[in-house]
């Protein structure tokens, strides 16, 4: 589904998503930088989520010869699950969040809190998450080329450790990439899980207040393509009444 000439939408499941691929995927992103592409996010990579995305990438047109990277927000199975699966496929280089990088690793399923959102009905019992391979860890600070356009790096914690948000600088517009550190109608998710901290989430959202940026592309949930920074403004005066901004669902 194109978002705009440069960003478009490839997968994410039918619950808290377009239906793109299948339940829990999260939203996967297709960046197109001319010469290069980068997907934002993996999915869980279950069942025929893989290949429900790419034929999505193909009916829109766009050259999966030129996917060169794979940028992760964080280490979730939603969004990290099919890492492994797109690097051995595609030979995507592995970008992810340096605090992410040695969990994405080892695959420990207790350090992403699989085994509690098994538990909690989540994911299939059986469900295992599969190890990737990191190329290149990144941080506060850093960029990403993705063929003429770049991507500035930002650590936003609080969901979870080891979580970053992507700013992408596009020809059209800034686009923030937040995985699922904040959402649309300044939403956050903060989960019984043992690196969820509330007021790091708060710290992270007031951070991205605080930069420029016209589309707010989360993980899940609605896309705002124009006004997304008054989104996540939204979440960080919740913040600033002490108060929790609403959940997502």
């Amino acid at each position: 589904m194109r978002l705009t000439n440069e960003v478009y939408l490839v997968g994410g499941g039918p619950t808290l998503g377009f239906g793109l691929s299948p339940d829990p995927d999260c939203h996967v992103y297709a960046i197109d930088g001319g010469d290069e592409l980068a997907l934002v996010d993996a999915g869980l990579g279950d069942g025929d989520a893989v290949e429900r995305i790419v034929a999505t990438i193909v009916a829109e047109g766009l050259d999966l010869a030129k996917l060169r990277r794979l940028l992760l927000t964080h280490y979730h199975a939603d969004h990290a699950g099919g890492a492994a699966a797109w690097r051995a496929r595609f030979g995507v280089e592995v970008v992810a969040p340096a605090g992410a990088a040695p969990v994405l690793r080892g695959g420990d399923e207790r350090a992403i809190a699989l085994d509690v959102a098994k538990a909690a009905g989540f994911y299939r019992a059986d469900y295992r998450f599969a190890p990737v391979a990191v190329d290149r860890e990144v941080g506060e600070g850093d960029r990403i080329v993705v063929g003429d356009l770049a991507v500035e790096v930002f650590d936003t914690p609080g969901h979870c450790d080891g979580h970053v948000s992507y700013l992408l600088h596009g020809r059209e517009r800034r686009y923030l990439l937040a995985g699922d550190a904040v959402f649309c109608g300044g939403r956050v998710v903060l989960q019984n899980i043992h690196d969820c901290r509330v007021a790091v989430s708060a710290e992270s959202v007031a951070k991205l207040a605080g930069r420029e940026f016209d589309a707010l592309l989360p993980g899940h949930g609605p896309i705002a393509l124009s006004g997304g920074r008054d989104h996540v403004r939204r979440a960080d005066a919740a913040f600033g009444k002490l108060f929790v901004p609403p959940g997502l669902g």
